[in-house]
C-alpha cells in the first residue's frame, strides 16, 4: 500500500540524475527523496539493453523495499530500455521517466534544425525512433542525431571544466552548429551539468543565443501531477524533509560529486546489488 508519507525514489546510472533531482527538490520541497547512483555499472549508454533492464529492475526492487511511493527513472537510456516493463510490473506505482525534449525543441527552433546530443543506446532505442519520426512528420523539423560517447563518463568523474570535456563538446557540438542547428537537446541527464561548457563552445562558433533543452523541470512537474492524481502528494509542511543516497560505486566519491553538483550535503550509503 502506497503512503503519502513515503519517499520518492530516483535513480540513474550515476550522478546525472541529480540534474533531475534538483528540480524535484525545488518543486516538491516537502517530500523525502532517495537517490540511487548505479555508479558501479556506469555508464549505461554503451551497455546491452538486457543489462540496462536487469539493473533497472534490481534498483526498483531495492527502492521499493524502502517504501517509495513513486519512482523516477532519471536516465534516458534506462527510460528507453525499461520503463514500459517497469510500468507493466508495477501497475500501481507512479513511474516517471525522462526522454530527450524533442517536442519543446521543435517549438523553439527558428532554423528548423535541432541537434540531439545523447548516448548511443538512447539514440538507437525504438522509443526514441518512434518519437523522432512522429515529430519529424508533424513539424517538418530536421533533427540531427549526435551520439556522444565518453561525455557522461567524464562528467561522472567530475570533469566539468577540464580540457578533456571541452574537447569532447567541441567534437560533438561543432558539426551540429556548422549544420545551422540553433537548438540543442540534452538527451542525457548528465549533460545539464556541463551546460556552461556547451554555451562557451557555442560562443566560439559565434552562436551566443543557442537554445538548450533540459527536460528536468518537465519531469518534476509530471511527477507532481501524478502524485496529485494518486493522492500521494505530501501536502503537510514537513520541516524534516530529507534526502539520502545509495550507490553501487564509491560512497565518498558520490558524496563529493553531490556536494559539487548540488551544493548540499547528503548522506550516501553503499549498496551491493
Amino acid at each position: 500500500m502506497l503512503s503519502s508519507s513515503g519517499p520518492i525514489g530516483v535513480f540513474d546510472s550515476g550522478v546525472g540524475g541529480l540534474s533531475v533531482l534538483r528540480h524535484i527538490r525545488t518543486q516538491l520541497p516537502t517530500e523525502n527523496l532517495i537517490y540511487f547512483a548505479d555508479s558501479g555499472y556506469a555508464p549505461y549508454g554503451d551497455k546491452p539493453e538486457e543489462f540496462v533492464i536487469e539493473r533497472s529492475f534490481k534498483i526498483a526492487g531495492f527502492l521499493l523495499e524502502r517504501d517509495i511511493k513513486a519512482l523516477v527513472v532519471a536516465c534516458n537510456t534506462a527510460t528507453a530500455a525499461a520503463i514500459h516493463l517497469l510500468r507493466d510490473n508495477y501497475p500501481d506505482l507512479p513511474i516517471v521517466g525522462v526522454e530527450p525534449g524533442l517536442k519543446p525543441a521543435a517549438t523553439k527552433t527558428i532554423t528548423g534544425i535541432v541537434g540531439v546530443m545523447a548516448t548511443e543506446r538512447t539514440l538507437a532505442s525504438n522509443k526514441f525512433h518512434v518519437l523522432h519520426q512522429l515529430l519529424n512528420d508533424q513539424t517538418g523539423v530536421h533533427f540531427i542525431m549526435q551520439p556522444c560517447p565518453g561525455m557522461a563518463d567524464l562528467i561522472e568523474h567530475a570533469e566539468l571544466d577540464s580540457e578533456a570535456i571541452f574537447s569532447l563538446v567541441r567534437r560533438y557540438l561543432g558539426p551540429l552548429l556548422e549544420q545551422k542547428a540553433d537548438t540543442i537537446v540534452l538527451g542525457c541527464t548528465h549533460y545539464p551539468f556541463i551546460r556552461h561548457v556547451i554555451e562557451k563552445v557555442a560562443a566560439e562558433y559565434g552562436n551566443r543565443a543557442l537554445n538548450i533543452i533540459d527536460t528536468g523541470y518537465a519531469v518534476a512537474r509530471q511527477l507532481k501531477h501524478l502524485l496529485d492524481i494518486y493522492g500521494l502528494n505530501c501536502r503537510k509542511k514537513n520541516p524534516e524533509a530529507a534526502m539520502r543516497a545509495f550507490t553501487s560505486g564509491n560512497p565518498e566519491t558520490i558524496s563529493r560529486l553531490i556536494f559539487r553538483l548540488l551544493q548540499t550535503d547528503m548522506p550516501v550509503f553503499y549498496a551491493s546489488l
